[in-house]
């Protein structure tokens, strides 16, 4: 099995609800996104994809996140909200949407509110739906 790792970062606001009062207020986040992408095998330029083609792809992710209010977003509503653990979880299959026809498959997504502060969503073992 091989696995790749790309890192990224998006500056956004977001608001939760029923948490920490401090995080019901309006605040935002310079996020970073560690994404991880896994298959058996590489392909005949000896690699597993290209990383400016996997970047191509998250660039495309980003830019849907990019300085905006999160909770606008069509994705995100008061049942589904831009908390760190849906923000991977949407990361992650929006990507992997994007490699639909490769043999490449979105291992784990983790997104970093703050240096100490993080929420990890798996794909499962891609070694089982490769």
């Amino acid at each position: 099995m091989f696995e790749l790792k790309v890192v990224t970062y998006f500056a956004a606001a977001h608001q939760l609800k029923m948490v920490a009062k401090k995080c019901e207020n309006l605040h935002g986040h310079n996020w970073k996104i560690e994404i991880c992408v896994a298959g058996e095998t590489l392909n005949n330029a000896g690699v597993l994809i290209d990383f400016g083609e996997l970047k191509q792809h998250v660039l495309e992710i980003m830019t849907r996140l990019d300085h905006k209010f999160l909770n606008e977003l069509d994705y995100f509503d008061d049942n589904n909200p831009p908390s760190s653990e849906n923000i991977s979880y949407y990361i992650a299959n929006s990507l992997q949407t994007l490699l639909k026809d490769s043999n490449v498959k979105v291992a784990r997504v983790t997104a970093w509110e703050s240096e100490d502060a993080c929420a990890t969503y798996f794909m499962g073992n891609p070694s089982l739906s490769l």
